[in-house]
């Protein structure tokens, strides 16, 4: 399943994508209980959506990460789609995405370039 096929209130959603972000993560009390939250933007080569992480799952994933969710679940939450393995789903780390290309090396400096001594 790709990225842009994902519909609001969709359950059974087998993905994989990549975690190009994580936003800082919160904390909550729920009946007595403390969790943490936290929202990640994902994509694959159709598009990208918002990924939700739960408890262990935000210290499970980083960003470059390569992600396997079977069984997950969308939402819609202010107009926007959110992802979430969920209670019954499952979220695997694959792997690391591919390294960017290298950029190209820097130019040589230019002769009137002055250098502090103590930084050579």
């Amino acid at each position: 399943m790709k990225v842009k096929e994902l519909q609001p209130n969709q359950g059974k959603v087998d993905v994989t994508i990549e975690v190009v972000s994580k936003d800082p993560i919160r904390t909550f009390s729920k009946f007595g209980k403390e969790g943490r939250v936290c929202n990640a933007v994902v994509k694959d080569d159709s598009g990208q959506i918002k990924l939700t992480l739960w408890n262990e799952e935000v210290d499970a994933i980083s960003v470059g990460d390569i992600v396997q969710i079977t069984n997950g679940y969308v939402k819609e939450w202010q107009g926007e789609l959110q992802l979430s393995a969920g209670r019954f789903g499952k979220m695997e780390v694959t792997g690391k995405a591919t390294a960017q290309p290298a950029q190209e090396t820097a130019p040589e400096p230019k002769e009137e370039t002055h250098y502090d001594e103590e930084y050579i």
